[in-house]
């Protein structure tokens, strides 16, 4: 899998309606293209400890935060490429490391605390990751949604990702389900995260003032959890939902 490995931004996130969805598209016009994904139904695993310790630190806001995921483009099958995240985060800008392994080589060696069959310094971090939760870190929630990303079609290092369709659940936690579970989004709600070095390009910058759309602090983990915790959500009812 031909992919970036390693990756440091800005990702910012916004709450759009249906509308303003269409009308950004007219404004990408020219502007953006579909990237090597273009539609996808990502599939994400989230590592937790089994009191949640990850996300629930993140959710405090701290200035360093990180999560550990196992993300697939697609149903994954045993043989199939995912890529095992280290997601970090630190005063608001975002440090990446993933790795390429098969389904089932990662999975069999993250649900049994084994170390991943991997070398070099990616793997290095996200092992250490691992050690320091300890062994209770395990796959703890499935999050699966439909995704447009797109980039700039000038070359410069900008994506923008539509996200719809947001589901969450903590049982039959494996990359090769169906996207089944808790919605996360109101009907009619589109997620869009914006990734950038630096700063905007100004015609977007022009469309978010001219629609009075406003930056939020969204995590879906973290929404998720929260709605777990709160006790919304029966697993018993989760095959249904």
């Amino acid at each position: 899998m031909d992919a970036q490995m390693t990756f440091r931004r800005y990702e910012l996130k916004y709450m759009l309606t249906q509308a303003q969805a269409a009308m950004l598209k007219e404004a990408m016009q020219n502007r953006m293209e579909e990237d090597r994904f273009g539609h996808s139904l990502i599939r994400n695993l989230y590592l937790d400890t089994d009191s949640f310790r990850l996300i629930r630190h993140s959710l405090e806001k701290p200035l360093y935060k990180e999560k550990l995921r196992v993300r697939s483009y697609g149903a994954a099958g045993e043989h199939d490429a995912v890529f095992v995240e280290l997601k970090k985060k630190f005063e608001s800008v975002v440090y990446k490391r993933r790795l390429t392994l098969p389904c089932g080589q990662a999975m069999d060696a993250l649900a049994a605390g084994r170390p991943l069959p991997a070398i070099g310094q990616i793997a290095r971090e996200i092992e250490a990751c691992r050690r320091f939760y300890g062994p209770t870190l395990r796959p703890a929630m499935y999050l699966g949604y439909e995704r447009d990303a797109y980039r700039a079609a000038d070359g410069t290092d900008f994506r923008l990702t539509l996200d719809t369709d947001i589901r969450w659940r903590t049982d039959r936690l494996d990359l090769g389900a169906d996207c089944g579970g808790f919605s996360l989004l109101e009907p009619g709600q589109v997620l869009m995260e914006l990734k950038t070095p630096g700063g905007l390009p100004m015609w977007m910058v022009r469309f978010l003032s001219e629609h009075q759309i406003r930056k939020i602090s969204y995590s879906k983990y973290g929404t998720a959890y929260t709605r777990l915790a709160a006790g919304e959500a029966k697993q018993a009812d989760s095959r249904t939902a």
